[in-house]
């Protein structure tokens, strides 16, 4: 069949399916609103159904497979039987009156074929809840369909014909397309070794060690979206959690859950949890001064490795709080009996039974306000029982109740973590300057970013978790977290179900992060861990890629350099200038790509947060409109942006400048802070230096 005659096929069986889904929204009751349960329920799966065709209408299904089913008695040949025509779109949709599938979820176990069939004659399988299925697939075809209109079509595979160089044909088309001011869903580009992420099992502590642009954010919202219909009934939504770098990341991330009709799911940072979690019993101090400290000015490699973020994330001062936690325990009990008189005493191993017995799994501080709350009963009951009028003699016994009640210490989570850095409670191994530092900082009612997590742990185990565990967790940028950190996150959840993503070499805060995912692999028994590695990059063309590669010098960790997918673009460039005309050239480069029309998103990447302040404000006397993004904001606006190169992980822009990669400004220990600027571009990358250009750039031949 030509291209023409499939694609006027194809144009008819999209309109028949537009109308269809027209007509089931058209012939929906409107919304019950009495009280009988069973028409409650039914309304909801129409409020579902209608879900569904809103979405579907937007974009009916971007694939078709046609898959021909083997029996399960025999091995049919391929050309026996009749090859079935599956169309795979973001939301299934039946037939209203037979109730025929007229598009299947993206997520169903038949679409994975979609995703892992990359070609060949042999047969091709799934796992359905019966058991595998085999099969010969005949065809596989992407769709671009807007405003009703298909817009595109490629088939990647015709079974029978030979095989061309057109599998990537679609790919490559969508990842040419310009940039808006949100991260947008893959569903239809999802790659082999994607899917398997976003399919993996659900109890698991998965890791997924990402190079830039290979699309692991993408992929950790998707794998939320499979789960939540894969195990539909047994997870819910509102017990999911995305925890993101930052709330403008968080911003940018926004549309993809509600394209792909996920609704409910919590996203927060880990600061604004932790915060929540203790009541605002603190107030953290303004990340920007950590920021500051490490990126606005030089430090020694021995200052980063010895920062005291580093150690109040590491295990070793979970166990000294555990040995604090652990004595606490065991001496918060008097050892004295409780004597309201001489012959009505409440003896010390009583106490010890109802506290270690009655309440043993409970969190510290429960198990002591319950014990409180038992000793009062147990005197109210005894007033009663022996018939005790006298008021004086009442006063008398509640004053030693009270009296009693005050041996048995209470402490907030801030007052308990506090006290670890006062006088003769001082752990071991603390400096005093760190110790000095923290508890200035209590004192005033604040608390460092690197406080948090061990703060956080002391609330769960003196006050426990007051809301439901979590069903699955995604950390983002996880080579930023400490152990620590995800030691507080595994308390909240009965059996771990966490999607670890993250790229070592864009580990920028190596004052507080990990050098190696072992650091938080080994944390879970190696039967419950898994471990990805995506190394292929389809964010930036090979030229950007290769040019970033460069940079970095090598790869720490492990980790395997970004292979870029086979789209080439203009080539990168260095370009020298003097101090004097160092913002005059900014805004010359600007207006040539502003006047191009080729870029919808343009970023210039500065080295620190005051030397944007300056670019942003030359370039609003120069007439451009320009944002400037800073720490703490909560949105991300597209356009033309100015941004320090710490703040821009996670973005993705069009066009990149960076501002000034003199050897001033990028030093050896800066390599992967450039790294991650660069590798925020799509297709047009260029680089100011003021002086020398940086050492880094040493091996780069253009």
């Amino acid at each position: 069949m030509s291209e023409q005659n499939a694609l006027q096929e194809e144009q008819e069986r999209l309109t028949s399916s537009i109308q269809e889904m027209k007509e089931q929204l058209r012939d929906m009751p409107p919304r019950y609103t009495g009280s009988d349960f069973t028409e409650q329920m039914l309304d909801l799966q129409r409020e579902e159904q209608k879900r569904r065709l809103q979405i579907a209408l937007k974009e009916p299904y971007f694939g078709r497979i046609d898959f021909q089913e083997l029996p399960e008695d025999a091995q049919a040949e391929a050309d026996e039987g009749e090859a079935k025509a599956l169309y795979i779109g973001k939301a299934g949709v039946a037939r209203s009156r037979s109730n025929e599938l007229l598009v299947i979820d993206w997520r169903a176990p038949a679409a994975s074929m979609f995703y892992s069939f990359t070609g060949g004659d042999d047969p091709a399988a799934y796992e359905s809840p019966d058991g595998e299925i085999q099969g010969y697939v005949h065809l596989k075809r992407n769709f671009m369909i807007r405003n009703e209109e298909i817009q595109r079509l490629v088939d990647s595979y015709v079974r029978g014909q030979e095989e061309g160089a057109v599998s990537d044909e679609f790919l490559l088309y969508r990842l040419g397309e310009n940039k808006d001011n949100k991260l947008r869903d893959i569903v239809s580009t999802i790659q082999g070794e994607q899917d398997r992420i976003i399919r993996a099992e659900r109890n698991k502590a998965l890791f997924i060690q990402g190079v830039a642009g290979s699309g692991k954010t993408t992929v950790a919202l998707h794998r939320l979206a499979f789960l939540l219909y894969q195990y539909e009934g047994r997870i819910r939504a509102d017990r999911m959690m995305i925890f993101a770098p930052n709330r403008m990341f968080l911003d940018y991330i926004s549309g993809v859950l509600p394209e792909l009709g996920v609704g409910d799911i919590g996203q927060t940072t880990f600061p604004d949890w932790a915060s929540e979690l203790l009541q605002h019993a603190v107030a953290l101090s303004d990340p920007s001064e950590v920021m500051s400290h490490w990126f606005e000015e030089k430090r020694s490699a021995e200052e980063w490795e010895h920062a005291s973020g580093r150690f109040k994330g590491s295990l070793a001062f979970k166990a000294m709080i555990d040995e604090r936690l652990r004595e606490l325990q065991e001496s918060i009990l008097p050892q004295t009996d409780f004597a309201l008189s001489n012959r009505c005493t409440l003896s010390a191993s009583q106490l010890k039974e109802w506290y270690e017995t009655d309440y043993g799994e409970e969190a510290i501080m429960e198990k002591r306000d319950r014990l409180v709350s038992r000793i009062r009963r147990w005197t109210e009951s005894e007033l009663k029982q022996r018939g005790v009028a006298d008021k004086k003699v009442k006063a008398q016994w509640k004053a030693r109740l009270k009296s009693f009640s005050s041996k048995i210490p209470s402490y907030t989570s801030v007052q308990l973590y506090a006290s670890l850095f006062k006088g003769k409670s001082l752990l071991p191994g603390i400096g005093k300057g760190i110790a000095k530092q923290t508890a200035e900082r209590l004192g005033k009612g604040l608390a460092a970013a690197e406080d948090l997590a061990p703060l956080a742990y002391i609330e769960l185990k003196l006050q426990g978790l007051k809301t439901a565990p979590f069903d699955h967790i995604v950390i983002d940028e996880a080579q930023d977290y400490s152990p620590f950190q995800l030691e507080v996150l595994k308390a909240c959840q009965r059996t771990p179900s966490m999607t670890i993503l993250g790229d070592l070499q864009q580990g920028i805060h190596s004052y507080a992060g990990i050098s190696s995912w072992g650091e938080l692999m080994d944390l879970y028994p190696e039967e419950v861990t898994g471990f990805f590695e995506l190394n292929r990059s389809y964010r930036s063309t090979m030229e950007i890629i290769e040019f970033a590669n460069v940079i970095l010098g090598g790869m720490t960790g492990g980790v395997k350099p970004a292979v870029p997918v086979f789209r080439s673009g203009d080539p990168v460039e260095a370009v020298g200038v003097a101090d004097e005309r160092w913002l005059e050239a900014i805004a010359g480069i600007l207006t040539d790509w502003q006047g191009a029309g080729e870029f919808d998103t343009i970023a210039v990447i500065g080295r620190t947060a005051k030397e944007c302040e300056a670019i942003h404000e030359a370039l609003q006397e120069s007439g451009f409109q320009a944002s400037l993004v800073v720490s703490k904001q909560p949105e991300y606006g597209g356009g033309l942006t100015v941004v320090p190169a710490y703040l821009s992980k996670g973005l993705e822009f069009d066009a990149v400048l960076i501002a000034d990669a003199g050897r001033e400004a990028y030093g050896e220990l800066d390599a992967k802070l450039l790294y991650v600027g660069c590798t925020r571009a799509l297709h047009r990358l260029k680089l100011l230096y003021r002086g020398e250009r940086t050492a880094l750039l040493e091996k780069w031949n253009p």
